[in-house]
């Protein structure tokens, strides 16, 4: 069992000067090519497939700190846009079957797609960031994911959204994306069979820093947050998510970079089933989430 993955891409970025300053745009385009062998950890087991892509991308940044920002915000509108094979090609995917993998391999061996995603994070202090350098810190995030298709009978297993747990690992995170959903397990709320096609999260965090020096930054957190994904495009609705709260502490070292735990509690059922997301510790390695 085997998986290989190549890929090129070429990107340009630009800072713009309208609506201000802190605006920059990003275009992106990716050739992504996978060869796999007898993988049973997805839709696709055997095959070549390829991804070729172009991601549009316009964002806007006003922190003060990428560490510990104490005021600003950050948002970013991407879309990812794969050519629409199905429209030309002059095949009837409607004959193909899901559950052979001859008819698999053949459908995604050009993966097409539209992805369109959403992020932003503001940072309220709570005392006079000039004045005092170690204030606490209200971050509120809004984020959500939605990938579509060309031709119903042909939707992409690549590019989805894996969601839950700590946003660093997943069942195959080769092929999808990792979205934190503290409070769960790894992605509890997308099992395989139920990738997820669409997906929200809402978070309020108070951080209050208990070291802020150049070697060192040590900051302890609590939260509230809540997400969910869908399978089902139609099926989106971002009054059901599944809810969280919980602790922890975040530490930020020159040569390691961010580490953190957290503690979590999932106050909800997971996909329909009488178990709770229940008490989680989630471990934070060289990234923040």
């Amino acid at each position: 069992k085997s998986i290989q993955m190549y890929g090129l891409a070429v990107m340009f970025g630009k800072r713009l000067k309208w609506p201000d300053d802190y605006f920059q745009f990003t275009a992106e385009l990716s050739y992504q090519r996978y060869v796999l062998s007898d993988w049973q950890y997805f839709p696709v087991t055997n095959g070549k497939c390829i991804n070729l892509s172009l991601n549009l991308t316009l964002s806007r940044s006003s922190i003060d700190n990428p560490i510990y920002p104490r005021q600003g915000s950050e948002f970013s509108l991407s879309a990812q846009i794969t050519p629409p094979f199905s429209l030309f090609d002059g095949t009837d995917y409607s004959k193909y079957s899901t559950s052979s993998q001859e008819d698999m391999n053949k459908m995604h061996k050009w993966i097409e797609y539209h992805k369109w995603k959403f992020k932003s994070k503001i940072y309220i202090p709570l005392m006079d960031p000039i004045t005092v350098k170690r204030t606490p810190v209200l971050m509120g995030r809004v984020e959500f994911g939605l990938l579509g298709h060309y031709n119903k009978y042909k939707k992409s297993p690549f590019e989805t959204f894996d969601v839950g747990g700590d946003g660093m690992t997943g069942y195959s995170s080769y092929a999808t994306e990792s979205i934190a959903l503290r409070g769960y397990e790894n992605s509890s709320l997308t099992p395989y069979g139920s990738e997820g096609y669409a997906y929200t999260r809402l978070g309020l965090e108070l951080r209050y820093p208990l070291m802020l020096e150049t070697s060192t930054s040590i900051y302890a957190l609590t939260f509230v947050e809540a997400g969910n994904a869908w399978h089902d495009v139609n099926k989106f609705n971002p009054f059901e998510l599944k809810r969280s709260a919980g602790v922890g502490v975040r530490i930020f070292l020159p040569m390691i970079g961010m580490m953190g735990i957290d503690w979590a509690y999932g106050f909800d059922k997971i996909m329909g089933s009488s178990q709770y997301g229940g008490s989680q510790f989630h471990f934070i390695l060289g990234q923040e989430f």
